[in-house]
């Protein structure tokens, strides 16, 4: 997923805030699942939840630039999965992260359903 670096995603001196990195990687996981016409919080109040994420900041990106948020899935198991999520500005990786969604259904972790997983059987090889 391409995303634009705007002002009001950057700190003062134009670099872009931490936190709006992961932002930026919520955005690319929730495209893909609009992209199959599938919205992820389903009437039940069911979905996904961040239970841990494990960042890197390596470079950084500024007003303007072009970036790309590359996702792939790392392990499934039947109520979570761990995605490596990147941000590239052209060739150079500035972001990356871990992070463990774990799928709720009334309060408790449940069996992610099939759907959702075939959709993440669809996210880019990093």
């Amino acid at each position: 997923m391409k995303i634009r670096v705007y002002y009001e995603d950057t700190d003062i001196g134009g670099i872009v805030y931490h936190t709006n990195y992961l932002k930026f990687c919520e955005r690319a996981r929730s495209e893909v699942f609009f992209d199959n016409g599938v919205v992820p919080l389903e009437e039940d109040k069911s979905g996904f939840v961040v239970r841990n994420i494990n960042a890197d900041f390596l470079s950084t990106a500024t007003l303007g630039d072009i970036l790309t948020v590359k996702s792939k899935v790392v392990t499934t198991k039947s109520s979570s999965v761990v995605l490596l999520q990147e941000v590239w500005r052209e060739d150079v990786k500035v972001f990356n992260m871990n992070v463990l969604l774990v799928y709720i259904s009334n309060g408790k972790p449940s069996r992610i359903p099939e759907t959702f997983k075939e959709i993440f059987n669809t996210f880019s090889k990093i």
